[in-house]
């Protein structure tokens, strides 16, 4: 099949733009009918451009997998699939060659205790009463010169020891925040160490407040989305005079704990990996092996980077910056710059690679979106891009087709919404490919498909676990 494609004359190229007809399975979707919260209070820790909702990860969890089984999200983002698998009594693992993704999910995946947290952010209170002094001056010399010699400060996680190292701030972080402000935010971001479970958490949860339009907002610069670009920054804080209102970092995190501790973590703890998802198969395995678990998954949910439209750094740089992460360098790892034909050999790239770490009857739920245009450019080969993820990435390496799914999506509630005329245009339509990793899942997946789902949440069955 290769082999003709490799010498395809006009007429066979023409055919491989057109969308194949694939098998549709009959499943309702009935994520659509929730509540734009559902699931778990830890899902909306922080935004994430382009993630999918819990429901609809619950809508395949409940389907294909049972308690105790491994769930596995090879592009786990801000880790919704192995969080909402964890919630539900699986073993959620998410991986992701992202930082700050990796971030998210293992603070939602391995999460501390409501105690340890609000006894760990009373710790930061304290040490903050006594040396706030020094952090104060600091942060009002950064925000009246950020670009100043003397302006420098300490690198993220280095404790204020000189011996870590010190950076300058950029000038659109001074911009974005209170003197005060800013110097509770250095503050923080100096003394907490994100290879601690809590730390990490705190500083997971403080991603998701440092920008948005409400008093909830450590500054409100920026939506909450996604971060605006430096440029626009400043030139909008100069046109506007922009001049953001004080906020206290400590109560601004202690809110935001009481509502991710609506209810318990999740009883089930999780893995959190971090790496390429095409070699993710051994590295998942040895550490579910070493953590006493079953080390193949039953089911894959997960969405592999939609084609050319997310820079995850640049879209996160105040984030990054908080957590000491360059990005820049995330994205040139990530490599989001795919057209259609390296992006599907990435994609079998990334199914070749998972197969190791599937049972023979784990069923594969792989989320496509088509990318109809690309900062303002139409995009050739961006429609029909779950059929060819099938006839070119999937079939060749042995997965058996249960079906297509639809999944159409309202251009207000999606990511681009923000974009001007572009709005809802990337990715107007995602598409559900439901695959088995052998025969015996395709079966499983067609049986599943008409399943009667459990909508409450919790659901009745997790509410004695």
């Amino acid at each position: 099949m290769s082999a003709r494609r490799a010498g395809a004359t006009a007429a066979e190229q023409l055919a491989l733009e057109l969308p194949l007809e694939l098998p549709a399975i009959t499943l309702a979707p009935e994520w659509k009918d929730q509540q734009r919260l559902w699931g778990h209070p830890f899902h909306p820790m922080c935004s994430y451009l382009a993630s999918f909702p819990a429901a609809l990860t619950h809508a395949f969890i409940a389907r294909y997998s049972r308690p105790g089984d491994v769930v596995l999200d090879p592009f786990s983002g801000r880790g919704t699939t192995p969080l909402q698998a964890c919630a539900e009594g699986r073993i959620g693992v998410g991986n992701d060659l992202n930082p700050f993704a990796h971030l998210l999910t293992a603070a939602k995946v391995e999460p501390p205790t409501r105690a340890q947290a609000a006894t760990r952010l009373a710790q930061l209170r304290l040490a903050w009463n006594a040396g706030s002094a020094g952090w104060l001056e600091l942060g009002a010399r950064v925000f009246a010169h950020p670009t100043a010699g003397d302006a420098v400060v300490p690198r993220a996680g280095s404790t204020a020891s000189p011996a870590d190292g010190i950076e300058a701030v950029p000038a659109e972080v001074a911009l974005a925040f209170h003197p005060r402000t800013l110097g509770q935010l250095l503050f923080v971001r100096t003394t907490l160490r994100l290879d601690d479970r809590t730390d990490r958490f705190l500083a997971a949860a403080l991603t998701g407040i440092l920008h948005g339009k409400s008093a909830s907002y450590l500054s409100e610069l920026m939506p909450n989305t996604f971060s605006m670009a430096p440029r626009y920054v400043r030139n909008f804080a100069a046109r506007t005079a922009f001049a953001s209102p004080e906020r206290d970092v400590f109560e601004g995190l202690s809110k935001k704990l009481d509502r991710l501790f609506r209810q318990p973590p999740p009883r089930t703890q999780g893995l959190a990996l971090l790496g390429d998802a095409r070699d993710v198969a051994g590295r998942a395995r040895a550490a579910l092996r070493a953590s006493g678990r079953p080390d193949r998954a039953r089911l894959v949910v997960t969405s592999p980077p939609y084609l050319r439209v997310v820079k995850y750094g640049y879209y996160n740089w105040l984030r990054t910056w908080f957590l000491g992460f360059d990005a820049r360098a995330i994205d040139a790892a990530l490599d989001d710059a795919h057209h259609r034909k390296p992006y599907l050999a990435f994609v079998r790239e990334a199914l070749a690679g998972l197969r190791p770490a599937l049972t023979d009857d784990a069923v594969v739920v792989l989320v496509i979106g088509d990318v109809l245009t690309d900062r303002g450019r139409q995009i050739r080969g961006g429609v029909g891009l779950a059929e060819r993820a099938w006839e070119m990435a999937a079939e060749p390496e042995g997965y058996r087709l249960a079906g297509v799914a639809l999944d159409d999506v309202a251009a207000g509630r999606k990511m681009t919404k923000l974009w001007g005329d572009e709005a809802g245009r990337a990715t107007k339509t995602d598409r559900i490919l439901v695959l088995g990793a052998t025969e015996s899942g395709r079966r499983r997946a067609l049986a599943g498909a008409g399943l009667d789902i459990d909508w409450s949440w919790p659901p009745r069955a997790l509410r004695s676990l």
